[in-house]
């Protein structure tokens, strides 16, 4: 924070600080108050054994969201996006943001929150989120707020907070941020994102410290984030010396210089003044900001809990307390404010409104009102695998590809390297129609969306060149250091454009950005590359509790597309898989029955750039959004044998889920070979060497996920004379693909494969050269051998 910063916070503080609070505002705050504490009440008799995480001993909070709302209204905000955990979740739901008490209740009952036949398992109660638009003030000035579904994972939405609002100051206009420079616009301060904090998890949790690292950073600000620690001074049973080793739990904010207010949670009104200097700072000056409610928990981590059993000093104290609203309402009483038992009357009208709701339970049904807004035009998926016509006319083609090596006038000086081999190898590729690869088809296919209208957005470690060096989709002068996106220059009437990312050394922030981009932002290409493919497991978190389950817990559809580079190349232990059998264990593919669009996940792992490019295409092209999982190359991002032609994606072609064997007399295969990935390539080298293309075939599987059991079949009867049928892979038995075709071959297609693999492992691969090169020696003999 410089000195500016710190004078016009010491001025403000002075300001504010004795600034009365006018009696409507006392009294709409009381208001609030009572009806959360009447809310806690009413929740604990009629349901008594229910978790609900209540606001008690914080309920100030809610003059907090009271000022921030009111602010953001007038000061011109159009959308606040919240990302809050359980803790005064139900309160904030029912009482400000306009949740039907009828519908929580629904829920309580055991019933679900999503209309009938919804393709949805739905979450627990402490996870229900909300879109409303509020009308603010006198003038009844519209705001609409979101608070975000949230996983159990403490501080995990922060950053899915964060990429909402980024995607929301796009879709508002503010084109500026596609542009590809390094600084980014505040957006007019048009979105307040907002982060709710427990004071154990903002200091224990790492996920917060890679959040606040982007604060400002090129491609994912925001414009600041306003940040609320519910501090009630324990982490589950943990106090504060057991968890953490700074003396503030928001002393990690340090990191970024952010200010942070300190407030008494039992001072309701010092709460609004907090909160009125915090949202002045980040209108001024558009940087995070931390209001730190110092507060209370009446009951243990949940109502059930028993706190005294491990904090009985503390609860001690805590039980001869009485409730937070009912010394303000008794303040407000002795300043003559508020009328004599009015806090209780509040709380007895409330009451009644509840328990009219809750007679309506019976006949609530939950509306459909998905697939709203940004979202309109788009379905859900259907229970078919769908082909989608994702070619374009070759002129397009070409054209986009020239333009995604066309640089500016003389003074911008390039790589000589690039000059001869990325500029003028793609160019010769492009005039030739031959020898596409592997970069060649990926800016194709994000260009040519690009023409189309689409933004695309590619995040990452260096993914500006791409970990391997290959993709250069942004040139940097030599000269200069300035950096220039071609395919940001397609034509002087281009709309839509790339967004390179080149991110922080974090996988579980940045990825729960993207998530959160791709959840606002649907018509536009999201994509997130690993530097390599195992480097996913940093953000393991984010993709069980959102990229996998978003749309079965919370409806909500996602079009990510990770880009995971995978190959066992004798890299070692790590830089070798993308663990694809995670993923394919987090899908809801079934191994009885066929797949559909559906799966929760599409799992592939190509092995043309023609395959690549209208994979990408796809995922835009088609009606639906599904998270996509590419097991993406990194040696056939340059083997020769590894490239496709411009006539692969002509008008009338498409993703092809399996790719056949058109080399051999499928009349003389004895012996079909499946494999995936870049395994196919050595396999093939292998049979020409043996001289076996008379009668073994080889056959890819470009998609696992959805399994495309129809295409197989239909590839397998080409072949009457087949009557051995194989599975090979690099991976280890335990990993790769095997665990999961193997039932499904034999519960779908009634083949029983053969397993040559490697033994299983630990870890993805050996660390020993000389191993590695006799175990992938060992995969062709065993694969090609008469017998086993």
């Amino acid at each position: 924070m410089d000195m500016e910063e710190k004078e016009w916070l010491a001025q403000k503080y002075e300001e504010t600080k004795s600034r009365p609070l006018s009696e409507v505002n006392q009294r709409s705050l009381l208001w609030e108050m009572v009806r959360s504490q009447t809310l806690d009440n009413f929740l604990g008799k009629k349901f008594g054994t229910l978790k609900r995480y209540g606001a008690e001993g914080a309920e100030a909070m809610m003059a907090f969201f009271q000022e921030a709302f009111s602010s953001a209204a007038s000061g011109g905000v159009s959308d606040v996006i919240i990302g809050m955990p359980h803790r005064g979740r139900l309160n904030l739901l029912i009482g400000m943001l306009h949740f039907s008490p009828t519908a929580l209740f629904h829920k309580i009952r055991g019933n679900a929150e999503f209309y009938e036949g919804a393709p949805s398992v739905g979450d627990v109660l402490s996870h229900i989120s909300v879109s409303v638009t509020l009308e603010m003030g006198e003038e009844k000035a519209p705001l609409h707020v979101n608070l975000l579904p949230n996983p159990s994972h403490l501080e995990a939405v922060n950053p899915v907070v964060m990429g909402k609002a980024r995607a929301r100051l796009l879709s508002l206009g503010l084109g500026e941020y596609w542009s590809g420079g390094e600084s980014d616009e505040d957006g007019g301060g048009k979105v307040l994102p907002v982060q709710v904090h427990g004071d154990a998890s903002f200091s224990g949790q790492g996920v917060v410290m890679e959040t606040l690292g982007m604060a400002s950073l090129p491609h994912y600000g925001v414009g600041g984030t306003l940040h609320l620690v519910v501090n009630n001074q324990l982490g589950f049973t943990a106090p504060p010396d057991h968890g953490r080793s700074s003396h503030h739990c928001t002393d990690v904010v340090k990191m970024i210089g952010a200010p942070v207010l300190h407030v008494n949670g039992d001072h309701p009104e010092e709460v609004v003044r907090a909160t009125a200097v915090a949202m002045d700072y980040w209108m001024k000056f558009r940087k995070d900001v931390v209001v730190d409610l110092v507060c209370f928990r009446r009951w243990g981590h949940n109502e059930m809990d028993n706190p005294s059993l491990t904090q009985p000093t503390m609860y001690n104290v805590i039980d001869k307390r009485p409730s937070v609203p009912d010394l303000y309402s008794m303040e407000l009483e002795s300043q003559g404010v508020a009328e004599e038992g009015e806090g209780k009357k509040i709380a007895n009208s409330y009451s009644e409104q509840l328990n009219a709701r809750l007679k309506e339970v019976d006949s609530h049904t939950p509306s459909n009102e998905t697939l709203r807004d940004r979202w309109e035009g788009l379905e859900f998926a259907s229970s078919n695998i769908t082909v989608w016509d994702t070619g374009l006319p070759e002129d397009v083609l070409k054209y986009v590809g020239a333009k995604s090596v066309s640089l500016p006038d003389d003074f911008f000086k390039v790589s000589r390297r690039l000059e001869r081999s990325h500029i003028a190898e793609r160019l010769t590729s492009l005039e030739t129609g031959v020898g596409i690869n592997w970069a060649t088809a990926e800016a194709l296919a994000i260009g040519t969306l690009l023409y189309q209208g689409f933004n695309v957005r590619l995040s990452g470690q260096d993914v500006g060149r791409g970990t391997f060096s290959h993709r250069h989709s942004m040139m940097v002068c030599q000269e200069s250091n300035s950096a220039y996106i071609p395919l940001n220059n397609i034509s002087p009437e281009q709309t839509a454009f790339l967004e390179v990312a080149n991110s922080s050394l974090s996988e579980e922030a940045v990825l729960g950005f993207e998530y959160g981009f791709s959840l606002e932002s649907p018509r536009s290409l999201v994509l997130w590359e690993a530097q390599f493919g195992d480097f996913f497991n940093g953000a393991q978190i984010m993709i069980d509790t959102f990229v996998s389950s978003g749309e079965a817990k919370w409806l909500l559809q996602s079009g990510l597309v990770l880009l995971l580079p995978h190959g066992l190349d004798g890299m070692g232990p790590e830089h070798s898989s993308c663990r694809m059998e995670r993923f394919l264990q987090l899908t809801d593919s079934q191994e009885a029955g066929p797949d559909g669009d559906r799966v929760n996940m599409h799992v592939v792992h190509p092995t043309t750039p023609a395959q690549f490019f209208h994979l990408l295409r796809k995922q835009i092209v088609q009606n639906f959004r599904k998270p996509l999982i590419v097991a993406s190359p990194k040696i056939i991002l340059r083997l020769p044998e590894a490239t496709s032609s411009l006539q692969e994606m002509g008008p009338g072609t498409s993703f092809s889920p399996v790719l056949g064997d058109e080399t051999v007399d499928p009349k003389q295969v004895s012996r079909v070979v499946f494999c995936c990935g870049k395994h196919y390539y050595p396999l093939a080298a292998h049979r020409r060497e043996l001289g076996r293309e008379d009668n073994i075939a080889i056959v890819r599987l470009e998609q696992l996920c959805p399994f495309p059991s129809g295409a197989i079949h239909s590839h397998l009867a080409r072949f009457p004379s087949a009557r051995e049928f194989v599975w090979s892979q690099e991976e280890p038995e335990n990993m790769g693909g095997w665990q999961f075709v193997e039932p499904r071959f034999r519960k779908q297609l009634g083949v029983q494969l053969r397993f040559v693999g490697r033994r299983a492992y630990p870890c993805p691969a050996t660390g020993v050269p000389k191993i590695h090169q006799q175990e992938a020696k060992q995969l062709l003999t065993d694969t090609f051998a008469k017998s086993i």
